[in-house]
This record gives structure tokens, C-alpha cells and sequence, in this order.
């Protein structure tokens, strides 16, 4: 059996090592049209910064180790530049000599990939891209020579490039059109990034477009003119089906290569893998584009078991993800609210900031985590983290959750590990579990951080339960304050009518809105409290 892989990075690369790993007799051939194959494409932006010290590092393997190793035919600088699928092969070119042959297969796998979307804007030329070692090189000598860099892109891979420049001593703007950074988080989440970045000394400039890149500076939308001697692309990728486009393979409506369940496409005997197919999403079941590295491994370990007859069914994609931004770190899974809300799909949210490791222990910092539930099969439908240490576990918990399909108010029975400086008695995972199973039952009634003002018009009286000092240093517009330990005695002191209680995490504020129930009135419950509104409402 002769196996072609066109693609020699991620998925093309676990593809090609583990049929080696399980047929020993297969020749194995692998088009690289890059010179460099099995990078570490997430380290890119860390090398660029310094934090990475050594090119080398980011070079995983090269043709020599791989043939030494696993007797793998790696061919870097050649592209496939056409398929023909009814004889079974592959126009070669070599980009060092510039001849062209044909190579046989009895079985093929596409791990294309995606390339960075450059707009063709006045000057784009003058723009760099961060997707390969080339694309490194270009970026790690320029830092050398500048003091001002535009970031196009507020997105994963531009928070981090605005970060690493920052870090080299670069005055760096981001210029992002959306009106937030991080778009697939909701804003109330992304707004302590944003702060962070901030803090750091990064220009956030959200809400406009590039209009023209110049010589030392771009033109935003709004005739502002921004000092920038580099420029980085960094607005989102597309996947690179140009060529399966044209040997006739199904493409969908994003331009992933359509794949079945083992990966198969629309053509006999050619497989896909990686960035350039179209993956399941989770949530909706549908069609969608998930460019992540390790989606990409673990497809390419899947072909090769379909290849070599194992039974094999690609799992959904939730688009689990990750992202450090100086001190603070952001991680997502599934489905965010405004994703939900565009889809007309019914939700519930829950906000909760606990502590990152028992508050006694010295060095505990408060966690920002969102849930979002389905509210009528208890299904985790998504989930966000924002802050310190911590998030990453939360988060990897409540994605392997959503995998296994074990149910929001479940989530309270997950067995953690504890000890006071990784974790607390009752961890924030099974916190969720017991606000989702408070809001499943009807033992709690919550309100959003964007509903207040509809409240409000509505008649609800907003109180505030924390203490006076707290209440002092900012708080609801309009609301009264009754701590609440003296909830009790003062109740009758709030007037007919609803009730939006809120404290300052959600926590005393359900114990107000239980107490307020109890003695008749018509309570909710803030939900994450003030922190949750004022982070959304100040940005």
C-alpha cells in the first residue's frame, strides 16, 4: 500500500507516524511545499517575543528523523498542485528545481491546512503573517529594527502577538472591527482582557477597520492615523482547499473540505484532515470551521487507524481554546451567549467568581467562569474562564463534561482533587453544579447583567445586599443598600413590587433572594453579581 500525504505538519504528520506505528510494510510519501515540516506552529508567536530563546526549539523533527525513525519519504519544498482522483495521482512540483511528476496512491490524505486572510487594502503588501517558520523569520527580524507595530486582529493569535511585541519593547496598538477583544467570548468575559492589555500598555483600537497600510503608519476607518513600522495580519485563516476544490471534492459553504465520519471525502481513496475540512460542531451538529492544533493531531492518528481498518468515528468539534495574556489567562468551550442568542437557541447563564484555591492559602485569586446550560435537557452547551492560576483545569473539566454529556447540575458530583493552595472543598466546577441545579429546580431565579435596565423600566427595585463600604465604593445606579445581615429587619423598607437583589459575586445575593421569597415578595437574584455588571458595563 503506498500512502501520499500532502502536508507535513499537525495532521499530516501524526498521520503519517502512526500508520507507520501500525503497518510496517506501507511506503509513506509526505509533500511539504514549506521547508520546514512538524513545527510548533503555538510557539510562533512566543519565539517572536523572546520567551522562546531558540529557533531550534520550534523545529520538532526534519526528512532525516522521520526516515531514520519511522522510514517515512519526506519531501520538503514540493507541491501538490493537482489531484486527479480517477488514476490516482499527484501533480509534483519540486519548488527547488521547478520540474514537475506525477506520484501514485493508492490512498491519499489532504492536511492542507489554512492561510492567514491578508484584505487587499493599499499597502497590504507591506503586512506580515505568523502561520510558518518563514513567516517567523520575517517577524523575529523585524522586531529587531522597530518601535511601533499595528496588530490587525483582536482574536487568539493577535492578543498574543500584541503581547510578545509588547514584550520586546514595541509601542503596539490592535485594531479590531468587532467591538471587543476575543470575539468568540462574550463581552463580560473578554473585558478583564482587555483591561489586562491595557494595563500592559497595548492601544486597543475596537469598533473600526484598516483603511491603508503606509509606509510607517495605517489609516483606520475613521482618518486616524496610527504609527506603525510593522504590521501584522492577524484577522482569521481560511482553509486551504484550493486544491481539492479543483480535483472536484465536495467543498462546504466555508471552504472546508467536506469529510464523513472517518474522514473520507466526497472522492475514492482521499482523506482529509486537519484546518482545511469542515468539521461537526458540538452544539448545533453542523458544519463548522474549528482551526485548532490539536483537533488536527487527533484526526491525523484517526486516518491513519481508518486507513489501516480500524474502526474509527471522528468526534464533534466544541472549539475548546486557550489563551495567556500577561498575568491573565482565557480559555473557552462550546457555544458563548452571543453565539446562542444569533442562533435563537434558549439558554441559561451562569456567572460565578470563586477563588482559584482556598482564600486561606496565601496567593488565591478570584476566577471569572460562565456556564451556559441548556434550560430544558440540563446540557452544557458552553463554557468561559477568565483569570490566574486555575483556568485551564476548570475549563478542561467542564469541556471533558460536555463531551461525556454529564449534565450541568452534575457537575456537582464530580469528584476533584483538593488541597487548600490547588483547590477548595466545594471546587468552582461543582459550584456551577450547584447553581445550575438551584436554577433547574426553581430554587433560584436569576437575572443577567444586561437586564437590569429592562428591570428597572419595569418597576424592580434594585437592592443592594453587600456592606456599607462596599456599597460606598460603587454600585448600581439607583440602588438602595441593605446589608444583608440586616436583610431581616429591613425588609419591609423596600417597596411593593419586584425585587433585583445583587451583592457582589452572586453568592449573598441568593441568599437574599431566598429570604425575600420566603417572607412573599417577588426576588431575583443578579446574576455573578456586581462584578459580573460592572466588568460588562465599563469595559
Amino acid at each position: 500500500m503506498k500512502v501520499v500525504i500532502v502536508g507535513g505538519v499537525a495532521g499530516g504528520m501524526s498521520a503519517a507516524t502512526r500508520l507507520r506505528r501500525l503497518d510496517e510494510s506501507a511506503e509513506i510519501v509526505v509533500l511539504e511545499r514549506g521547508a520546514h515540516v512538524s513545527f510548533a506552529n503555538c510557539g510562533l508567536p512566543y519565539y517572536v517575543g523572546g520567551v522562546i530563546e531558540e529557533r531550534e526549539a520550534l523545529l520538532l523533527q526534519t526528512p532525516e528523523s522521520l526516515a531514520a525513525r519511522f522510514r517515512l519519504d519526506v519531501r520538503v519544498r514540493h507541491e501538490a498542485v493537482e489531484i486527479d482522483p480517477a488514476a490516482r495521482t499527484v501533480l509534483v512540483r519540486d519548488l527547488t528545481s521547478g520540474t514537475q511528476s506525477l506520484e501514485s496512491y493508492d490512498e491519499l490524505v489532504l492536511s492542507t491546512g489554512a492561510s492567514a486572510i491578508v484584505p487587499p487594502l493599499p499597502g497590504a503588501e507591506r503586512a506580515l503573517v505568523l502561520r510558518d517558520v518563514a513567516d517567523v523569520d520575517r517577524l523575529a527580524d523585524a522586531v529587531g529594527r522597530v518601535r511601533t507595530a499595528v496588530v490587525v486582529g483582536a482574536g487568539f493569535i493577535g492578543v498574543e502577538m500584541a503581547e510578545n511585541l509588547t514584550r520586546r519593547g514595541i509601542s503596539t496598538t490592535v485594531v479590531e472591527r468587532g467591538d471587543q477583544v476575543l470575539g468568540p467570548l462574550d463581552p463580560e468575559m473578554a473585558a478583564p482582557v482587555a483591561a489586562e492589555m491595557r494595563g500592559h500598555g497595548i492601544r486597543l483600537e475596537t469598533g473600526v477597520e484598516l483603511e491603508r497600510i503606509d509606509t510607517e503608519s495605517v489609516t483606520l476607518s475613521d482618518q486616524r492615523v496610527v504609527p506603525a513600522e510593522l504590521v501584522v495580519m492577524a484577522i482569521g485563516v481560511r482553509p486551504e482547499s484550493s486544491l481539492a476544490r479543483a480535483a472536484g471534492l465536495d467543498i462546504g459553504s466555508g471552504g472546508g473540505i467536506v469529510v464523513d465520519e472517518q474522514l473520507r471525502t466526497s472522492a475514492p481513496h482521499i482523506y482529509a484532515v486537519g484546518d482545511v475540512v469542515q468539521k461537526r460542531d458540538a452544539v448545533s451538529g453542523q458544519g463548522a470551521l474549528v482551526p485548532l492544533a490539536n483537533a488536527a493531531n487527533r484526526q491525523g492518528r484517526s486516518v491513519a487507524d481508518v486507513i489501516a481498518g480500524l474502526p474509527v468515528v471522528d468526534p464533534p468539534a466544541q472549539g475548546t481554546a486557550i489563551v495567556g495574556v500577561f498575568e491573565l489567562t482565557a480559555a473557552m468551550t462550546g457555544w458563548s451567549e452571543k453565539r446562542l442568542l444569533a442562533a435563537g437557541r434558549p439558554f441559561r447563564a451562569l456567572h460565578a467568581h470563586p477563588m482559584a484555591h482556598a482564600g486561606y492559602y496565601p496567593g488565591a485569586r478570584a476566577l471569572s467562569i460562565k456556564l451556559l446550560v441548556d434550560p430544558e435537557t440540563d446540557e452544557i452547551l458552553g463554557a468561559q474562564a477568565v483569570g490566574g492560576d486555575g483556568v485551564d483545569k476548570r475549563i478542561d473539566v467542564l469541556a471533558t463534561a460536555m463531551a461525556g454529556g454529564i449534565r450541568a447540575s452534575r457537575l456537582l458530583d464530580l469528584e476533584l482533587a483538593y488541597a487548600p493552595q490547588f483547590g477548595s472543598a466545594k471546587d468552582p466546577v461543582n459550584m456551577l453544579g450547584y447553581m445550575a441545579d438551584n436554577l433547574r429546580t426553581g430554587g433560584l431565579r436569576t437575572a443577567q447583567w444586561h437586564e437590569v435596565d429592562k428591570a428597572v423600566a419595569n418597576g424592580a427595585q434594585l437592592v443592594d445586599v453587600r456592606s456599607p463600604g462596599e456599597f460606598a465604593g460603587g454600585s448600581v445606579p439607583g440602588a438602595r443598600n441593605i446589608p444583608l445581615d440586616e436583610l431581616r429587619a429591613r425588609a419591609d423598607e423596600i417597596p411593593a413590587g419586584p425585587i433585583l437583589a445583587f451583592c457582589q459575586v452572586g453568592q449573598r445575593g441568593n441568599s437574599a433572594t431566598r429570604l425575600l421569597t420566603q417572607l412573599g415578595r417577588d426576588a431575583v437574584n443578579l446574576d455573578g453579581g456586581y462584578r459580573t455588571w460592572h466588568a460588562a458595563t465599563t469595559g
